[in-house]
């Protein structure tokens, strides 16, 4: 079976997964941008894995991201040789995985999991490529990831793309006729993460041919955008592009580190929702409160929550991704002149109510959901949403860490 010319956009992976005796509730875990201000449920997370094989011996919750040092990477990196070195890993061959994962009853969201070629994907302002950002990437946190994944052999994934199907005529179809696929996993999610399950598809050409037919404009191709993970496909990106540097053009074609394992997501998905991801101010002013009310357009209702007064009335623009950006721009203003001052972004609004509840003078903010009709032409349109825009399902629905995959040459004599 062969795989597309160079130069297109997708590329199947060869996964890697734990073999039969490894116990998959403990070995998977949830994306490591979540529940980033309690840390008690990754406390929580660690105790119920005890010494078991786990993804989370192999990635960083970006609770802990500020405490990070090279002992930090170095035994990450340990941990995935060792996996290696224990033979817990298994190459399944060059195949997609159809992935149905259940967070809610009677919830399911359906994925397809594949790699991405990176020079297909840019995440810089004003860029065109046909996988594209949909929030602004903060330069500065790019850094810390590449540390991390600098010397890494394996890449874990908690990136979801999104493609533009309404008439559901891809993975949809897929899933009907999953009866003929091989069952690879079937398992319930620790931390009432749901249930999840993969079937391999290992003949793949004509799937590929049209996922690239869902392009509509050929003069300003578009395929698919990110909706979770944009930080963490541009760390991939930065590392590809440091790493390109060191290679010859021939050298360059094939190299593990030019392609980023996904899950891709049809926007039409009844299982996906679109949910605001909310804010919570910390060590802010009381003035911050008054001064954000005349910095935004009054015609929505949404609340704010704090401590003292509990949920009170606010008024936010109509417009969601204007709502975003006004008040995103006010808070990145305050932010620059109040360094005592910090932000954090919260995942459901039990959360950030009981985020409020335990830190006193805290603020929380509650933020809209956007509208997938409006995503794919907003980014259409050439423009990036603020950081933290949306959010695809509450935290406990995120993706979990289960595939891997090599992103170094000679590990074991595998390439990708």
């Amino acid at each position: 079976m062969s795989q597309f010319d160079r130069g297109k956009p997708f590329r199947l992976p060869h996964m890697l997964l734990p073999k039969k005796h490894v116990d998959l509730t403990k070995w998977a875990v949830v994306a490591c941008d979540q529940f980033t201000s309690n840390p008690k449920y990754w406390k929580d997370l660690k105790r119920f894995i005890g010494q078991a094989p786990s993804t989370y011996n192999m990635i960083l919750p970006e609770v802990y991201l500020e405490t990070m040092d090279e002992k930090t990477i170095d035994q990450i990196n340990q941990t995935m040789y060792q996996y290696l070195h224990d033979d817990i890993l298994e190459d399944i061959g060059p195949s997609m995985m159809l992935i149905e994962r259940t967070a809610e009853i009677g919830m399911n969201r359906l994925g397809l999991m594949l790699s991405i070629d990176l020079e297909a994907y840019a995440y810089q302002e004003g860029s065109k490529p046909m996988i594209r950002t949909t929030e602004k990437t903060i330069i500065e946190r790019i850094p810390p990831r590449v540390k991390i994944r600098k010397n890494a052999p394996l890449e874990l994934t908690h990136v979801m793309l999104l493609i533009n199907d309404p008439v559901k005529q891809i993975i949809e179809k897929l899933y009907e006729n999953r009866d003929h696929l091989i069952q690879k996993y079937d398992f319930v999610l620790n931390m009432f993460g749901g249930h999840l399950r993969g079937y391999q598809i290992t003949e793949c050409d004509q799937i590929l041919k049209e996922l690239e037919s869902l392009i509509e404009d050929q003069d300003d191709p578009v395929l698919a955008v990110v909706g979770d993970g944009n930080h963490s496909l541009a760390t991939a990106k930065a590392h590809w592009e440091n790493i390109k540097q060191t290679l010859s053009d021939e050298e360059q074609q094939d190299h593990p580190a030019r392609f980023a394992l996904v899950e891709v997501v049809n926007i039409y998905d009844p299982g996906l929702n679109f949910e605001g991801i909310h804010r919570v101010l910390f060590n802010a002013d009381p003035k911050f409160l008054i001064d954000l009310f005349h910095a935004v357009d009054k015609e929505e209702e949404t609340w704010v929550y704090t401590q003292d007064i509990g949920k009170q009335s606010f008024y936010i623009p109509k417009s969601t991704a204007e709502a975003y950006e006004q008040i995103q721009t006010y808070i990145d203003d305050y932010l620059r002149k109040h360094k005592e001052t910090s932000i954090d972004y919260i995942h459901g609004e039990h959360e950030l109510i009981q985020i409020c509840q335990s830190h006193p003078g805290a603020i929380g903010i509650k933020m809209p959901a956007l509208e997938k009709k409006d995503l794919f032409p907003f980014v259409q349109s050439g423009k990036v949403l603020p950081r933290k825009s949306f959010s695809m399902g509450s935290a406990t629905a995120k993706r979990y860490y289960l595939e891997s995959r090599y992103i170094m040459t000679h590990t074991k004599g595998e390439k990708l």
